[in-house]
């Protein structure tokens, strides 16, 4: 499974985070590994230089051998928490996508 971090210009994308990234999907999406090709990771921040509650945002965006992609995205107050949210997100949604294939 290919695991690509994209920051926008209001988060800093060092490696580091991406090693975050990296370890946090893998962890999260070991059940599917082997349905899951590349999963794309977006981190942006929405207001920028403002502070706002909730403004970190993670999108990730799973390609499953066969199937359309699934995304799923989540907002927090730190981008580490975006990450975990999103993460979490995504692999509820895996199990739903694969289960309903499993049932066929």
């Amino acid at each position: 499974m290919q695991i690509q971090t994209n920051t926008d210009s209001h988060i800093e994308g060092h490696d580091a985070l991406a090693h975050h990234v990296e370890t946090t999907v893998k962890e999260g999406l070991r059940h599917f590994a082997s349905h899951v090709t590349r999963v794309e990771v977006h981190l942006s921040d929405d207001n920028g230089a403002k502070k706002s509650d909730d403004d970190k945002r993670c999108l990730m965006e799973a390609r499953l051998e066969g199937l359309q992609p699934v995304a799923v995205s989540h907002n927090a107050n730190t981008i580490h928490e975006a990450i975990a949210g999103a993460s979490k997100k995504l692999q509820a949604k895996l199990s739903s996508t694969l289960g309903k294939l499993n049932n066929r």
